[in-house]
């Protein structure tokens, strides 16, 4: 191997970030829908029977298999199989920018129109207790609110505390993650759904 070699590796090298290749991955669609002549965005809530994250407000979406051609098509894939939407019938936006939760967790985000007449016929009611939808001129015109959530590390009982310098008296760096929340109504949009929309929103006021 050669400069030349490293060069080449260098420049055909496209993961987003160190870890990229075996993190956790998965993909969601920001639907945007019509509804009586309004451009709102539209979200889910999960079903109360769902084994993770039941009744929390989140966009179509989910892990993306090894048979997926790419987070697009992992995106599309989970819509058809939540929303009942035939992918052939999405209007791709395009893409945000990925939401890297941690090294070990990406998440990739799309736009893109679908049919809110197609949703309200097929939703698959085994994932999705329902679905609402929120004007997208009330998103644009709302700010959202912000709370810091403190993060505090904690190695594993048999951390090597003999291989780094000071030990177990290594002072570890605190750090706090800003979690947002949208208020419509009765529902309280957060989390990572939150964050996803807050990006989107500042993309197209800009």
């Amino acid at each position: 191997m050669n400069e030349e070699k490293w060069k080449e590796q260098l420049l055909i090298n496209d993961k987003l970030f160190i870890g990229e290749t075996t993190a956790f991955r998965s993909s969601i669609l920001i639907p945007l829908v019509q509804v009586e002549g309004e451009w709102s965005v539209l979200f889910e809530v999960r079903a109360s029977t769902m084994r993770r994250q039941p009744g929390d407000i989140c966009f179509p979406g989910g892990r993306i298999d090894p048979t997926d051609e790419s987070p697009l098509f992992a995106a599309l894939r989970e819509t058809h199989e939540e929303l009942g939407v035939n992918p052939e019938t999405v209007e791709v936006l395009g893409p945000l920018s990925p939401y890297i939760a941690s090294p070990s967790f990406v998440v990739y985000p799309f736009a893109g129109i679908i049919d809110y007449k197609e949703i309200i016929r097929s939703y698959n009611k085994n994932e999705v207790e329902e679905v609402f939808t929120v004007p997208l001129q009330w998103l644009l015109e709302h700010e959202p609110y912000m709370h810091e959530v403190q993060v505090d590390l904690s190695p594993c009982s048999n951390f090597p505390y003999e291989k780094i310098r000071n030990g177990e008296n290594y002072q570890w760096r605190a750090r706090s993650v800003e979690e947002w929340f949208f208020e419509y109504n009765s529902y309280t949009i957060w989390g990572m759904t939150a964050r996803i929309l807050k990006h989107f929103i500042d993309v197209i006021r800009e």
